[in-house]
């Protein structure tokens, strides 16, 4: 495992060239600059893949490099030479028609934790029993992820006594995106911890993430089959995104932005387990790529 060097640390459009020690004990935790002190995997794997250059995906046919981010297959790497990752909730993105495959992050995470991300093109939603799925979206009555859990077990509450509760009216098939084929070994753990678990959990079994730019957001957001579920917002993060979107304020995150911070955020305020880079390697691709633009961008003299 290895921190980000020190290049990949800053990016210029969302801080500014001061560089701030991570371990600074006097310095406060939001100022503190993105993506230092990461827990990745070697990006060495990435760095050979970069100098053979791109390759041709042997599915569509596409050139690629790292992986084929319409058919989510690796390309130029195996498997093997990358982090695969277990999640502690179900992550569903779904992605606009119209987002371009390759601006999106959100293959990211398929790649990296294939066994508990699926991909669903709008407008295909599965349904959604409200009391157990939230969207992470922002919003006047979104909730932070500290106060999700209650409000979850809340509509619980309120359903077991007799409150009224409709299905989804409009259900349309489901067209997953399909990604690698390979899974991940669930940790060990004894039947109290378990237990303790999801206990911890309940009643929350799937997180959605709506995968698009933000103009283009407001289609998926409002469909009937996604208002009734409880949204929570992120509201202290920000974003590192090269791609910025003009007028959006920076605590717009990019997908794989969003699902790790929420991970983030779960492990700490709703398993109460102290967070200690687990889902780092999230952000394997993301902080690589990161690290390239940002060299790219100096060699231009843009930085």
């Amino acid at each position: 495992m290895s921190s980000l060097d020190q290049d990949q640390r800053l990016h210029p459009s969302c801080r500014n060239k001061t560089t701030v020690s991570s371990d600074s004990s006097d310095t406060p935790e939001v100022a503190k600059l993105p993506l230092q002190g990461l827990k990745l995997a070697s990006h060495a794997v990435l760095e050979k893949a970069q100098e053979r250059g791109r390759l041709k995906c042997s599915k569509c046919g596409g050139s690629r490099m790292f992986f084929c981010y319409t058919c989510c297959s690796l390309l130029g790497v195996n498997l093997q030479e990358i982090p695969v990752i277990k999640l502690p909730v179900k992550i569903d993105i779904i992605k606009h028609p119209n987002e371009t495959d390759g601006k999106s992050t959100a293959v990211h995470a398929k790649i990296l934790a294939p066994s508990d991300v699926t991909i669903y093109t709008y407008p295909c939603i599965p349904d959604y029993k409200k009391e157990k799925v939230v969207l992470v979206f922002p919003g006047p009555d979104a909730v932070s992820v500290q106060d999700m859990m209650q409000c979850l077990k809340d509509l619980t509450d309120s359903r077991s006594h007799g409150a009224s509760y409709e299905p989804r009216i409009k259900r349309l098939k489901t067209e997953e995106v399909q990604g690698p084929t390979h899974t991940a070994e669930k940790p060990q753990s004894s039947p109290d911890e378990a237990k303790s678990l999801e206990s911890r959990m309940y009643p929350l079994q799937r997180v959605v993430f709506i995968d698009s730019t933000w103009n283009q957001t407001n289609k998926i957001s409002t469909d009937e089959r996604l208002q009734d579920l409880l949204r929570v917002e992120l509201k202290t993060r920000k974003t590192c995104f090269w791609r910025s979107q003009k007028g959006k304020p920076d605590t717009y995150l990019a997908t794989i932005e969003a699902i790790y911070y929420f991970l983030m955020d779960f492990s700490e305020h709703c398993l109460a387990q102290e967070y200690n880079g687990e889902y780092d390697n999230l952000l394997f691709f993301y902080t690589f790529l990161h690290s390239v633009v940002n060299k790219a961008k100096t060699s231009a003299g843009k930085c």
